[in-house]
């Protein structure tokens, strides 16, 4: 497996980066708290490609993710989008990153300000701050990347959709969530929240 030379964000850090999440990885409710980064896949033909996956603290299901071919502020928006397609409202959401140029942006800070999402950021250089999105990446590579080689960027892009879709998401049970799979644990808290609002409903009418 050819070793990937990262490249550390080496700018200054602006004062208004807060960590909001602070390691308190634990969320009452989906929707909640959600951590993102960015890995690398070796490819044959293509030579180094770039996934941004968001994870949900609460269900820890994927709920967002894009592949491509450049580690750019883009695909790291584009997962977030991704993430907040089945979304009600984001207003109020943490969205922790690390501190890389992709996420300090103007385009990612701005698309996280309209979408009124609290932007949470590790402090630098510490991985521990993000361990659960950086766990799903090092499970990712173990159970999937590391075990096959592949050719080109739709061979991979096949193989991260059905590992994600198919696998991590309704068949990977999690000691954190009580050994159930993130899927169980979402669909779990949609009909939760939905009989909480049938409730409220009742209450108000």
């Amino acid at each position: 497996m050819k070793k990937y030379n990262h490249q550390t964000n080496k700018g200054a850090v602006q004062d208004d980066k807060e960590n909001i999440l602070n390691r308190d990885f634990k969320a009452d409710t989906i929707n909640q708290k959600w951590c993102t980064d960015i890995t690398y896949i070796h490819l044959l033909k293509k030579g180094w490609t770039y996934l941004a996956s968001v994870i949900d603290l609460c269900s820890r299901k994927i709920i967002g993710y894009a592949y491509g071919t450049s580690m750019t502020a883009e695909l790291a928006l584009e997962a977030v989008k991704n993430a907040c397609l089945n979304v009600k409202s984001t207003d109020g959401i943490i969205l922790h990153s690390d501190l890389e140029s992709q996420y300090t942006s103007q385009l990612f800070e701005s698309h996280l300000s309209n979408a009124e999402i609290q932007h949470s950021f590790s402090r630098k250089g510490d991985s521990y701050d993000n361990a659960c999105i950086e766990s799903f990446h090092s499970v990712l590579k173990k159970e999937e990347i590391y075990l096959h080689t592949y050719q080109d960027l739709k061979e991979a892009r096949r193989a991260i959709f059905e590992y994600i879709e198919s696998w991590y998401n309704r068949k990977s049970i999690h000691s954190a969530i009580d050994y159930i799979t993130p899927q169980q644990k979402d669909n779990m808290e949609l009909k939760k929240s939905g009989l909480v609002f049938q409730l409220l409903s009742n209450v108000l009418t």
